[in-house]
């Protein structure tokens, strides 16, 4: 059987492969923990998922874990991804210092292995005070955020730089989302996992079979957007845009997503998008436990579509799924959608229901142009949204925090 880098070169070429064993070469034996706040649900996971498995077929001891809190520390954690986001969304003193408790608890389970570690990757404001509670430690410490920072509310931004700015490096996924550190900063956008069950090409059978048991009709357009029951990701203002396109052809519309352990509010957006839809037998709101990967596969390659319409946007992972299948990808012109979505090459950016409809009725009269859009957003990930992309430049983060100070680095292949 293949090891998992022989199965990744049949996909992205063996010179690449090569360059990530030259990379990981000088850090081979090294302790590289990584820590956020769910094993399952969103896109965090999904790519610990498999870059965890990877660094170690490179040699690396690399180790994943999650900080655990009641229902009160991942009231406080939502409430700063929000503001974080732009919204100004007060956070009491008592979710405060249930935050900070919450996190030295998890220092206390963790000690060991944040003391000795080599480099910590830390995700998010879940576990970013961690650091603040290791006064021994050994290796260096990165955070990494994944959310669009770029307007933040300044007093919880304010609090958070507090934590994160003792910091030997974070990393952002762009540019305009980097708030002023005195730390180096390092832009290093999202992947997805060509390999997974989520990616991989499916059997057309299989694809018809989750279709049909949706009662999805296949010989009537097909418009999908996946993501948690989220506001920033703004279904009901896709459903706006579904009935706008419905008044001149016909349409199905498909929303799929679930929850992740972190978000506590995914149940109340999920029974207001329920109660938006009515009675409507064309819109699908489909409710998929984290797992559902080959589902989610199949529903992205049996449409026609794929929408992300959202508000705010660290990334998208969403997106680049759709696009790695063919699809053209109407999405919101904000965050990590602006690196992916180009305009009239694998897809359009709207701001509005209006400006969507007009888009989707657009590509529906045009199937030549989807076709072609399809073929371009494949290459563009292949080009620049693979996993092993991602790994390459965060094995290129740890060479220059370790060895930054050497005038030169000695990369070579295990055998040479």
């Amino acid at each position: 059987m293949e090891n998992l880098l022989e199965q990744y070169a049949n996909v992205v070429g063996n010179e690449v492969i090569d360059h990530l064993r030259q990379l990981a070469h000088p850090l081979r034996g090294m302790k590289i923990l990584h820590i956020n706040s769910t094993k399952e649900g969103g896109g965090v996971a999904e790519i610990l998922n498999r870059l965890i498995p990877l660094k170690r077929e490179l040699g690396i001891d690399a180790e994943w874990e999650i900080i655990k809190g009641e229902k009160e520390f991942y009231q406080c954690t939502k409430k700063m991804h929000n503001s974080l986001q732009g919204n100004r969304d007060d956070i009491s003193s008592a979710l405060l210092s249930t935050y900070e408790n919450t996190n030295f608890q998890n220092f206390e389970r963790l000690k060991e292995k944040l003391e000795t570690a080599d480099v910590v990757f830390i995700h998010d404001p879940q576990p970013a005070a961690l650091l603040h509670f290791c006064k021994e430690r050994k290796g260096k410490w990165v955070w990494r955020c994944h959310i669009d920072v770029s307007h933040p509310y300044r007093q919880v931004w304010k609090y958070l730089r507090e934590y994160i700015k003792d910091y030997d490096a974070s990393i952002w996924s762009l540019s305009g989302f980097v708030q002023p550190l005195s730390h180096p900063m390092y832009l290093i956008p999202p992947s997805i996992d060509p390999l997974s069950e989520k990616n991989i090409d499916l059997p057309e059978k299989e694809i018809s079979d989750f279709l049909d048991s949706w009662g999805i009709n296949r010989d009537c357009p097909l418009l999908t957007q996946v993501s948690r029951f989220d506001r920033f990701k703004d279904p009901v203002g896709v459903i706006q845009s579904y009935r706008l396109v419905k008044n001149y052809v016909p349409v199905q519309l498909v929303l799929a997503g679930g929850g992740a352990s972190d978000d506590p509010e995914g149940e109340q957006v999920l029974q207001e998008v329920k109660a938006f839809t009515g009675d409507d037998p064309d819109v699908h709101i489909l409710e998929l436990p984290p797992d559902a990967h080959r589902a989610i596969n199949a529903l992205q390659r049996g449409s026609d579509i794929i929408i992300q319409k959202s508000l705010k946007e660290g990334f998208g992972l969403t997106v680049t799924e759709g696009l790695w299948k063919g699809k053209p990808v109407i999405g919101g012109d904000t965050g990590g959608i602006k690196l992916q979505v180009i305009n009239h090459h694998c897809g359009f950016r709207v701001s509005t229901p209006e400006g969507a409809a007009i888009r989707i009725r657009y590509l529906l009269k045009h199937p030549e142009i989807m076709e072609s859009m399809g073929k371009n957003a494949r290459q563009f990930v292949l080009d620049n949204y693979l996993i092993t992309r991602q790994l390459r430049e965060y094995l290129t983060l740890v060479v220059a925090l370790l060895y930054g100070s050497e005038e030169s680095i000695e990369l070579k292949l295990p055998d040479q």
